[in-house]
């Protein structure tokens, strides 16, 4: 199980329990799932007015960030946009854990779409993806260079004898990921005007506001890979039920602080106000006072993009 040992400079301001509280509120916020279950009755249960929490189960709380994991990027359910309970394209992206190959795999058993698209070259979580893949999937071969799209097909043919329609192996980051897909959409002559994504729960939120600022036309359904919940004991943070491939704590830590910057629609941030890369995100306040704390403990946990990885 992945584990992180309480060190000496933890600051004191903020212990364990309170660190797993914040980092679980960051989550439920960015693992956005706009369906109880990604399943075409999934669409029609949505649509009738279920509560969804980002595990699948019906939702209890009723905190901001809880609300605000329920709902698309401009601040509407996604799924009422969905005309019929089959989409017209549902696309995995590679940078998720391995859990995402499962998550697609059910999609396609549940004839969710008419296309499928794993989209994923080569970013600043692959090589993580193919280690885990090696070590976890031993019946499929991992190139040294091979694209996070590849991986997550190759363990389709494999382990489920499935495979999507189209790959798209450039992409390099969530920006270019959407802007790739839809060219390659484009290149095939296929139409799209409803979408499921299919993401690591740390970056999906992101991921659908990208596509929301791309195509603001089009009905967008998110459904994070997994919904991970952190834990804490007297000396250390753990997961509560650990999914397939999981990301070290650190490493999760580091995944969820960086992405309240980029959601943010300020000068530095990624929304109309700054880069311009995704849509408008409200970020609410629980959302941001969690990542207060975490910053304040973790200075160096705020990801910065890296430039190897930058849009050419």
């Amino acid at each position: 199980m992945a584990r992180e040992e309480a060190r000496g400079e933890r600051a004191a301001s903020l212990p364990l329990r309170q660190e797993a509280r914040d980092l679980n509120v960051l989550a439920r916020f960015l693992g956005q799932r706009d369906l109880p279950l990604l399943s075409r009755d999934g669409v029609a249960a949505a649509n009738a007015g279920a509560a969804v929490g980002t595990d699948g189960a019906p939702a209890a709380s009723a905190s901001a960030a809880d609300d605000a994991s329920r709902t698309d990027a401009t601040g509407g359910p996604g799924v009422a946009r969905v005309a019929s309970t089959q989409v017209d394209v549902a696309v995995l992206f590679g940078g998720s854990i391995l859990a995402g190959g499962e998550v697609l795999a059910d999609a396609m058993r549940a004839d969710f779409a008419r296309t499928y698209v794993i989209v994923g070259g080569a970013g600043h979580t692959t090589e993580t993806l193919r280690e885990r893949a090696r070590a976890i999937w031993p019946r499929i071969d991992v190139a040294p260079g091979a694209a996070e799209a590849e991986i997550f097909d190759a363990y389709l043919r494999e382990y489920h004898g499935m495979s999507a329609d189209f790959l798209e192996t450039r992409s390099t980051n969530c920006g270019n990921n959407i802007t790739y897909l839809l060219e390659l959409l484009d290149s095939k002559g296929i139409t799209a005007e409803s979408f499921l994504l299919m993401q690591d729960a740390t970056m999906m939120r992101r991921m659908v506001a990208g596509l929301r600022f791309h195509r603001p036309d089009a009905a967008v359904l998110a459904y994070a890979t997994y919904a991970a919940r952190v834990v804490a004991d007297s000396d250390s943070l753990s997961y509560e039920d650990e999914p397939l491939g999981m990301w070290g704590i650190e490493r999760y830590r580091t995944l969820l602080m960086g992405e309240v910057p980029r959601l943010r629609d300020d000068a530095s941030g990624y929304g109309p106000k700054g880069a311009g890369w995704i849509a408008h995100v409200d970020i609410p306040r629980d959302v941001e006072d969690a990542f207060a704390r975490l910053r304040a403990a973790h200075p160096e946990a705020v990801r910065v993009a890296n430039p190897a990885y930058a849009s050419r």
